[in-house]
């Protein structure tokens, strides 16, 4: 592994969460390879999942970012902690993650908060290093996971 490499997949990690809270779906979805696994079992349960980058950014699939993000006041991910392994074109990033999520309802606290890490796996492209798999380990949690629900709500009502 280069420094080159590490400092690059640092890259591509940190703006995942800056462009999600930005809703810069163009700019994440560069970030992604054509297809995604995802992991969040630790919050939602159910099985992780496989599928286009496409339907992870989607406004109408089911458990997609763009159709919960979209339903929400504001967000801001921290992702910190960064570690990377490289070997040859594939490389492991781990790092801490605390999620703050935002929308006022009239079913308590506006604000759902999340703590643990992610898990992520990256390929070398021509483009660079783009993410092809998330896990998401939850350490803690607090407030109200209303918020997502309705925010979820919201986004699928808008997109209808």
């Amino acid at each position: 592994m280069t420094p080159g490499d590490r400092e690059a997949i640092t890259d591509t990690v940190l703006r995942m969460g800056w462009f999600l809270d930005r809703r810069d779906w163009a700019g994440l979805r560069d970030l992604f390879t054509e297809r995604v696994y995802t992991d969040y079992t630790d919050l939602w349960g159910g099985e992780p999942r496989e599928g286009t980058v496409d339907q992870l950014l989607s406004t109408t699939a089911q458990g997609s970012w763009r159709r919960t993000m979209d339903g929400l006041e504001a967000t801001q991910h921290l992702i910190t902690n960064v570690l990377v392994d490289v070997t040859g074109d594939e490389a492991r990033a781990t790092a801490n993650v605390l999620g703050v999520h935002r929308l006022a309802n009239p079913h308590g606290s506006p604000l759902w908060t999340l703590g643990g890490t992610y898990e992520f796996g990256l390929t070398r492209t021509a483009a660079g290093w783009r993410i092809n798999a998330i896990t998401n380990r939850i350490s803690w949690v607090d407030g109200n996971q209303q918020v997502l629900f309705r925010a979820a709500m919201a986004a699928a009502a808008k997109a209808a």
